[in-house]
């Protein structure tokens, strides 16, 4: 078996190791492909392996000899999955790799807005503590989170140990989610989406995109936070209108937005988040932790062996 890895550099920047795969077939990586490189690297391919490189029916349709699309991340929406249904190309995907590191991450963002560390730290490399008239001093806003409603948005994996931590900072924690209250830990109050948003300090988003969601987070709904509410998004770009975000972050309305991701990745110079007030961005990393992209590697390997042996599993269909 042929495996191509076309973006393989995020995944494996140096740290880890390819042995499982390539223990499993002939095995290429490529750091990075150009859309136009995509056909002449894949044309021998049994087995296809994509982070982010986009896979529509053009390209599909030119390689004759693929079988199998490798996603290497949970969200698959860079693979036409109904072109590859018609051909018979078996996809997959790796889920809840990285519900610890995303969640982490969660809270590395809320924690960050709440007590400014590096705020502080960046002014005392300066020497402003030394100038200090007293013991301590402070310039911002710190703000306990006990007591304060967080507001969760999807709660599959993720949304669900978001929930979790929420609640071990004494948080209330109300979410919007198609499962029942019933099915809910008792400390989640299911809650209507429009009301999480009203009601809540804190709103973490954790859905995936669809069509219906795109831009779900626009100025409508900014104004029905509370004023000065913290908005995180650990999820996807796509789900936040970005420059109604920055236009509530200039005024205020909008305490702090906490993200992992941006609408375009990587994002245009003149993206308005990159200049708002109370942005706090980082670069999607969330997934990267070492023992995260350890686990997907491992995933991914099981997954390919699994169809090997006729009993595909994690197979996403359209």
């Amino acid at each position: 078996m042929n495996i191509v890895v076309l973006d393989g550099q995020t995944l494996n920047p140096g740290d880890l190791s390819w042995e499982a795969l390539e223990a499993l077939g002939t095995l290429t990586v490529y750091p990075r492909t150009a859309g136009n490189d995509i056909v002449t690297r894949a044309i021998e391919a049994d087995i296809l392996l994509t982070n982010k490189t986009v896979l529509d029916r053009p390209v599909i349709g030119q390689l004759p000899r693929l079988k199998y699309i490798g996603v290497l991340a949970t969200g698959y929406n860079v693979v036409d999955l109904a072109a590859a249904h018609e051909r018979g190309i078996c996809v997959c995907n790796i889920p809840a790799y990285s519900t610890e590191s995303v969640a982490q991450m969660t809270f590395a963002h809320l924690l960050a807005i709440a007590n400014r560390v590096e705020h502080y730290t960046q002014e005392n490399h300066k020497g402003r503590w030394s100038r200090s008239r007293d013991f301590c001093y402070t310039d911002t806003a710190l703000t306990e989170l006990a007591g304060k409603r967080m507001g969760i948005v999807g709660l599959g994996h993720i949304g669900l140990r978001v929930a979790e931590i929420a609640r071990a900072f004494g948080m209330e924690v109300l979410a919007a989610t198609s499962k029942t209250q019933e099915q809910l830990p008792a400390y989640i109050t299911k809650t209507e989406q429009e009301d999480v948003f009203a009601q809540c300090d804190v709103v973490s988003l954790h859905c995936p995109l669809t069509p219906d969601n795109r831009r779900l987070v626009n100025a409508a709904l900014l104004a029905r936070m509370k004023r000065g509410a913290v908005l995180l998004n650990t999820s996807r770009g796509q789900l936040v209108d970005e420059q109604d975000v920055a236009d509530a972050l200039a005024t205020g309305q909008l305490g702090a937005y906490g993200c992992d991701v941006l609408s375009s990745e990587p994002p245009a110079a003149d993206n308005p988040l990159l200049s708002a007030p109370n942005a706090f961005i980082t670069p999607h990393i969330a997934w990267a932790t070492r023992e995260a992209r350890q686990r997907l590697m491992g995933i991914c390997a099981d997954n390919i062996k699994a169809f090997l042996n006729h009993q595909p599993q994690n197979t996403i269909r359209p």
